[in-house]
């Protein structure tokens, strides 16, 4: 009897250990997928909450240069070399993304998207500066092959040995962008894995926003039910300009949509004013962009949320602005 109660009490053990074992690895691996799990595919990276791609500048720079009266290309190289040249801003062996408006099927005279000749400008300049590779991207609204044939943007980007990447479904990462309306989102991650980022939207009307220029123009970077941050369109692009810091905004303004917008279509609703505006600051390029729609800063609600957010400056007559004609 007493051999037969050791055997059980042996049996028990084993038994009793392993089932221990079993609990702590399945414990260990659940805490171990619970702490890492942002680092899985498809997991939302909870650890990215702003993309900054600035540089220091010294302080002696304009914080809005505008140039009138030329051609797209002379606006663009006179206007970035009044803030010291794209070298300033892009080095030797930078992978740089530009993000114009390319959201519409319309050709450049509808004023719907980003001037071709100003995106192609910016394009050479950054091969100039030394750019390993530039690359062109937006998630358009419309069919994106036809936003990027009819815009004039594809042909103008690869003329000069750029890059056209099409929104794919694959490329899309959902993140926390730690916003007070835009929490976790598809993002496109040609945006955020990069090592210079430059904004280049168009002026022009929205119906909601009242407005699309630098702030609005971040849209773009995201998929998603985008209509849904219709509902506080605001707030919600104030938190895009808090999620994405570029490297610098150059504001086509050679061609504006003073109406009818986001999506336009009449060319009557255009208008030919031959401007380009650069800095660093989207709050500031917006407040500038909105007196060309013959606006103040303060009619917009997104423009004033992200002042309130010291997100930028929305107070032009605090600002150092230089003006150039080049007519």
């Amino acid at each position: 009897m007493e051999k037969e109660d050791n055997n059980l009490t042996r049996r028990d053990f084993i038994s009793r250990t392993a089932k221990t074992g079993v609990a702590l690895v399945t414990t260990g691996v659940l805490g171990y997928w619970l702490k890492k799990r942002e680092r899985f595919p498809g997991e939302v990276e909870l650890s990215t909450t702003m993309n900054d791609f600035r540089v220091n500048l010294p302080a002696n720079l304009p914080d809005i240069v505008i140039v009138r009266n030329s051609s797209p290309a002379e606006l663009v190289k006179s206007a970035i070399n009044e803030l010291g040249g794209m070298s300033r801003f892009i080095s030797r062996g930078d992978v740089v993304v530009i993000k114009p408006n390319i959201g519409w099927d319309r050709v450049p005279k509808q004023a719907a998207n980003t001037n071709p000749e100003v995106v192609k400008t910016v394009v050479e300049l950054c091969y100039n500066a030394g750019a390993k590779k530039v690359i062109v991207s937006d998630v358009s609204c419309n069919d994106a092959r036809r936003c990027f044939r009819r815009s004039g943007i594809a042909r103008a980007v690869k003329s000069v040995g750029g890059y056209v990447i099409l929104p794919e479904k694959r490329k899309f990462k959902d993140m926390k962008l730690g916003g007070k309306v835009l929490d976790v989102w598809p993002v496109f991650t040609p945006f955020v894995e990069t090592d210079k980022l430059i904004n280049i939207p168009i002026v022009k009307h929205h119906n909601l926003a009242g407005a699309t220029m630098a702030m609005k123009n971040w849209y773009g970077i995201l998929g998603g039910r985008r209509n849904q941050l219709h509902q506080n369109i605001h707030e919600s692009i104030a938190d895009l300009c808090n999620f994405m810091r570029p490297t610098l905004v150059i504001l086509d303004a050679y061609r504006i949509l003073l109406t009818n917008g986001p999506q336009g279509g009449n060319i009557q609703d255009t208008k030919e004013i031959r401007t380009i505006a650069v800095s660093v600051d989207q709050v500031a390029i917006d407040s500038f962009g909105a007196t060309l729609l013959n606006k103040n800063p303060e009619d917009f609600g997104f423009i004033k949320k992200g002042y309130e957010r010291g997100l930028g400056n929305m107070k032009l007559n605090e600002m150092n602005i230089r003006k150039i004609n080049l007519g």
